[in-house]
């Protein structure tokens, strides 16, 4: 018979491993056996049924119920406590919670004996006050056993909520959610697993209690008398019956572990959990597919706007070209940004987070003017009118998301003032301060089908249910994803998940809305349309809008200004046309498609480049200046042979990479003793120059061809 490849290739286990680990087995099975093998069979019901036996099993259920419903009122806030708050003195609180399950049980009962008895530390007090007696009642069982069990719990569910994403409890915080809210409606749910593995742990600990038990609270019939405490005695004169009890109590733990399995292990959380979806999305029925922000910025430097981009609508200004464009990538950027207009207001939710008004005229609503000054790891301050859409631009670590993460309250990295309507918001919690959020993988909730995540944010403002879906259902329409209002998160691709998360945070109608690459999970067709949606609200939208991007198209038409940051600082904030005209970050001309070049101006008229060699400038500039050098890639002009004539820049170099874009090519040379240019050439010249990987060509730059830009 074939062998499976699988079956092939798995490694061979090594005796030396494989003889303890069996001898491990047997020696936890043996015992087992033995109880089975022993048991009379024939008198198992005549043990089981009877009267102290029976008395001792309803006690037992009545202390480790109890005991479970004492750990889950004190363990699971303790265990958030554990995984969400740094404070002094955690890990000797968390060596508190393990020392039970450390420590021998008898020693557990003389301690609790001395902490809660008649003359213990706290012992008078509660008889005196209370007139309340642990020691030999059922309550001092209760209380020996959640000693002993409650660690299993709150081990259990902090090691489930320190792998939660934290970005599920924020979102729901942006939304207006209060903590306790978020708590009950997103924490719990999430950590369900974890914590109905906990509590099965516990409840089956503390029926099999013993030693604190007998300690504490003494082996009385009928009062402190468990199942334990009955084999014990039943050892003595009946051992028959006694290993009839003992089955009893084998059969329930097993069950516990069988109903878990593997679960408090982690062996349960395979394939999924609430860290995220496992679903492929490349078998999504609409071919929506998941873009990673940086592939945007990088590959993405050829994106044009989509030929079925909906138009702007009405009483949006259309942008208007400005002149010629370099970058064949960046047509929208090197237009004018979208010129001053009067919009309609839709008059969002009171201070107070109650639910939002519904829409008024056009120029009725109360309006919502940005300010904001941060500090900390992002400097900056901005305002803005309502009704601007601000685009944040800049490479990875820049600041941009903890820019965001400021406005939200959610970053110890960064501190916001942040004034909404003449409102100080940013000292208000996050879930008051009428702020929506939405992250870059969107942080659905996967709890919750599409329609109960949109209306997630209505429900928190106090939003009747009705009425809620209504509204959230209208939403999903709006963004075409209404026929899955449905389904869960896990059943969606990755663009329809965000367009869900959109219109999450549109149906909120928040005062300010923070979006973190809402778009860079979509199609180029379905973007366009969302595109186009986003606009038609933020054209009507009473306060501002802040959206993370790295697509220039998203930037011009969806922004009135673009904010460009660097390392936490501001480097440029202007209108779409400007910035494109004039980049002065690096970076924001690299997106353009050119060529940026840094460096510093030197007093023979060239400028001393700070990746080393010198280019040649036609503009006169102050010597000492920092300038960045921006040259499109149209106008780096590659050769064979070393050129002659006008060009005052050439530099020999190697072909390192030739891509397609659109129907022309961009060769990437790297210069040694100069710059690493990016050119751009038609396929025709390409053939002609035979270029290809490894090819040494020259590259030559026009000194009229350089734009210089003050850094």
């Amino acid at each position: 018979m074939r062998r499976s490849p699988r079956a092939r290739t798995r490694p061979r286990t090594p005796v030396a491993l494989a003889v303890p680990a069996l001898l491990a087995i047997a020696f936890l099975l043996v015992p087992l056996l033995g109880i089975l093998t022993r048991t009379r069979w024939g008198e198992l019901g005549s043990h089981l049924s009877s009267e102290g036996v029976t008395e001792a099993v309803k006690l037992s259920l009545l202390v480790s119920c109890g005991a479970l419903a004492l750990s889950l009122v004190l363990g699971v806030p303790l265990a958030w406590l554990l995984a969400r708050v740094d404070f002094p003195g955690k890990a000797l609180v968390r060596s508190l919670v393990l020392l039970p399950m450390v420590l021998p049980p008898t020693v557990g009962g003389v301690a609790l004996l001395l902490g809660f008895g008649r003359r213990g530390l706290l012992g008078p007090w509660l008889e005196d006050t209370f007139g309340i007696v642990l020691p030999f009642h059922t309550s001092g069982a209760v209380v020996a056993a959640t000693f002993v069990a409650m660690p299993f719990l709150v081990i259990s569910l902090e090691g489930t909520l320190a792998g939660l994403r934290p970005a599920y409890e924020e979102t729901a915080a942006s939304l207006g959610a209060s903590p306790v809210r978020v708590f009950c409606t997103v924490t719990l749910p999430l950590v369900a697993p974890g914590l109905a593995a906990g509590a099965a742990l516990t409840w089956a600990r503390a029926l099999g209690e013993f030693g604190a038990t007998i300690t504490f609270a003494g082996n009385l019939p009928g009062t402190t008398q468990t199942l334990p405490l009955q084999v014990y005695l039943l050892l003595q004169d009946q051992p028959e019956a006694a290993t009839s009890v003992s089955l009893l109590l084998l059969v329930i733990a097993m069950a516990v572990l069988v109903a878990l399995r593997g679960r408090w292990a982690g062996g349960g959380q395979r394939g999924g959990g609430v860290r995220g979806r496992t679903r492929d999305r490349r078998s999504s029925p609409d071919g929506d597919r998941p873009k990673r922000a940086a592939d945007t910025a990088t590959a993405g430097a050829g994106a044009a706007p989509a030929k079925n981009d909906p138009a702007p609508p009405e009483g949006r200004p259309v942008p208007v070209k400005s002149g010629p464009v370099q970058a064949e990538n960046s047509p929208a950027l090197a237009k004018n940004g979208p010129a001053p207009a009067t919009y309609g207001t839709v008059p969002p939710e009171d201070v107070t987070g109650r639910g939002p008004a519904e829409p008024a005229p056009t120029g009725s609503g109360e309006r919502w003017p940005l300010y904001v000054s941060v500090t900390g790891f992002t400097e900056l301050s901005l305002d803005a009118e309502p009704g601007t859409t601000v685009a944040v631009v800049g490479p990875n670590g820049a600041g941009k998301t903890t820019l965001l993460r400021a406005l939200l309250g959610l970053t110890p990295r960064a501190r916001a003032r942040l004034v909404l309507g003449g409102t100080e918001a940013g000292a208000l919690p996050p879930h008051r301060r009428g702020v929506a959020w939405v992250p870059q993988d969107g942080a659905l909730f996967p709890h919750l089908t599409a329609l109960a995540n949109t209306a997630y944010g209505l429900r928190a403002q106090g939003v009747r249910r009705a009425e809620a879906r209504r509204r959230a259902r209208a939403w999903l329409e709006r963004l075409d994803v209404g026929h899955l209002a449905h389904r869960r998160p896990a059943q969606l691709s990755g663009g329809q998940a965000g367009r869900v998360a959109l219109a999450r945070a549109l149906a909120a109608r928040p005062r300010l809305l923070l979006l973190d690459e809402p778009l860079a999970a979509l199609d180029q067709t379905t973007r366009a349309h969302v595109r186009h949606t986003l606009r038609t609200h933020l054209a009507g939208f009473g306060g501002v809008c802040l959206l993370v991007t790295h697509d220039p198209v998203e930037a011009v038409s969806l922004a009135d200004r673009v904010l460009v940051l660097e390392d936490g600082r501001a480097v440029q904030d202007a209108p779409p046309g400007e910035v494109a005209r004039h980049p002065r970050s690096p970076w924001v001309a690299r997106m353009l498609g050119r060529n940026a070049l840094a460096g510093t101006a030197a007093g023979d008229g060239t400028l001393l480049l700070d990746d080393g060699g010198r280019l040649v400038v036609a503009d006169p500039v102050t010597e000492g200046a920092a300038v960045l050098a921006v040259v499109a890639p149209e106008a780096v002009a590659l050769h064979r042979t070393r050129p002659r004539g006008s060009p005052r820049n050439v530099w020999p170099g190697t072909v390192r990479e030739i891509t397609a874009v659109g129907s022309r090519l961009r060769v990437l040379v790297g210069c040694p003793d100069g710059p690493d240019l990016v050119a751009e050439v038609t396929t025709q010249a390409a053939a002609e120059l035979g270029l290809r990987d490894g090819v040494g060509v020259f590259t030559s730059v026009k000194a009229t061809e350089v734009t210089l830009v003050e850094r």
